[in-house]
């Protein structure tokens, strides 16, 4: 079967995981007990809350067991797992593992895992400990397959949209409880009370469109970023796959496809 699993199931999982489903890929997801994604709307992870979602229209459904993956996998869906170490991969054997966590290190993703390893940003290096790795950083190289060595390293500094960067995003002001006040693709101003953290508001710093929220009722640490508002204001890119989730996602299947014909696999 060619199967690929993806370790992460946030915004650019999923835009990795609608790529390859579209061009004829079977695929699943594992995710970790209490997602964090922000952009939750176009984020198979939020299955694990809702019990499914749709996500261009290709559905993901939260399962529990390995019977109910390979169920769903036969009938068409994305199944999203918990299993934050990836334990189950071995029972699958799947054609190839990308590691789309995010975490800007390698949280245990290695060549012995599938035919063929993938790992998106930096944390990796290709050739090593992954096959390939695909570069995460907006910019000239965004999508880039790497063969040999690695990803951009994280700035810390948020891509820029209309001249905003740090201003478009949502911090944790402390550690603590989340609590929003508005729902994704509503629009806010600046000085708005967005949400907040542990009782202690957050303000937005930018006018547009709240982009994404991390899920209500959730414990964040300091500075974790939680949401995110889009100043272009345009409320479907809230709900739609970014460019850079399928640039990235366009990079892991050229991967694939590589070495597939190279392996004759």
């Amino acid at each position: 079967m060619d199967l690929v699993v993806i370790r992460g199931g946030g915004d650019i999982g999923s835009g990795i995981a609608h790529r390859l489903f579209m061009s004829g890929y079977k695929v699943a997801v594992l995710e970790i007990e209490k997602p964090s994604s922000i952009r939750r709307e176009v984020s198979f992870s939020e299955a694990i809350y809702r019990n499914e979602i749709i996500v261009e229209g290709i559905k993901g459904v939260f399962v529990k067991d390995y019977k109910s993956i390979k169920e769903e996998i036969e009938g068409g869906n994305i199944p999203v797992y918990i299993d934050e170490k990836g334990s189950i991969i071995e029972k699958l054997k799947p054609l190839a593992v990308v590691d789309a966590i995010i975490a800007k290190k390698n949280l245990g993703t290695s060549k012995q895992l599938a035919l063929i390893t993938i790992g998106v940003g930096p944390g990796f290096e290709g050739g090593i400990d992954v096959d390939l790795v695909v570069e995460s950083k907006r910019g000239h190289y965004l999508g880039k397959v790497i063969f040999k060595g690695r990803a951009a390293e994280n700035t810390g500094v948020p891509g820029e949209v209309m001249g905003y960067t740090e201003e478009r995003i949502v911090r944790a002001p402390k550690s603590g409880l989340v609590k929003s006040f508005y729902k994704i693709g509503d629009k806010v101003k600046i000085g708005d009370t967005i949400c907040q953290v542990d009782k202690e508001e957050v303000i937005a710093q930018t006018s547009g469109i709240l982009r994404g929220m991390i899920k209500d009722g959730l414990f964040v640490k300091e500075g974790l970023k939680i949401g995110d508002v889009d100043p272009r204001g345009i409320r479907d890119y809230a709900f739609t796959i970014s460019d850079k989730a399928r640039a990235i996602g366009g990079g892991v299947l050229e991967g694939i496809q590589y070495l597939r014909k190279e392996r004759g696999i």
